[in-house]
C-alpha cells in the first residue's frame, strides 16, 4: 500500500483560497474582457468610422448630369452619416460593458478574497454578541 504524505488541509485550503483560485478569477477576468472587446469589435468599428453603412454608397454616373451627382452625393453622405452615428453607439455600449466587466472583475476577485474575514467576524459578531 502506498504511503500518503500527511498534508495539512488548511495551509492546503489557504494556498487554494488565496494563490490558485485568483490566479483562476484573473484568468478567466482576462477572458471576458477580451471577448467584449472582440464581440463589439471597437477596433474595426474605430478604423471603419467614416465608412458608409453597410457598403450603400452610390455610384456617379457617366456624363455630366448635375442633378444625378447631387443625389448620389447626399445618398452617399447620408450613408456616412448613418455608419458613422450606429457605430458611435455601437462603440459606446462597447466601452460600458467593457467597463462594467472591468468593475464586476475587480468586485468578484475583492469579494473572494475577503470572504473567510467576513465569515469569520460572523461568526465571532455571533457569537459574542
Amino acid at each position: 500500500m502506498q504511503e500518503f504524505k500527511k498534508q495539512n488541509i488548511v495551509l492546503d485550503w489557504f494556498y487554494w483560497h488565496f494563490f490558485e483560485m485568483p490566479k483562476f478569477l484573473f484568468l478567466v477576468w482576462k477572458n471576458y474582457i477580451l471577448f467584449f472587446l472582440d464581440y463589439f469589435s471597437i477596433p474595426l468599428l474605430l478604423m471603419t468610422l467614416f465608412s458608409p453603412w453597410r457598403k450603400n454608397k452610390d455610384s456617379y454616373s457617366g456624363g455630366f448630369d448635375i442633378g444625378k451627382f447631387f443625389s448620389s452625393f447626399i445618398y452617399n453622405v447620408f450613408s456616412r452619416l448613418i455608419g458613422m452615428f450606429l457605430r458611435l453607439i455601437l462603440i459606446v455600449i462597447g466601452i460600458m460593458a467593457q467597463i462594467f466587466v472591468i468593475i464586476f472583475g475587480v468586485f468578484i476577485i475583492i469579494v473572494w478574497v475577503l470572504m473567510p474575514f467576513v465569515l469569520i467576524g460572523l461568526v465571532l459578531f455571533i457569537f459574542v454578541i
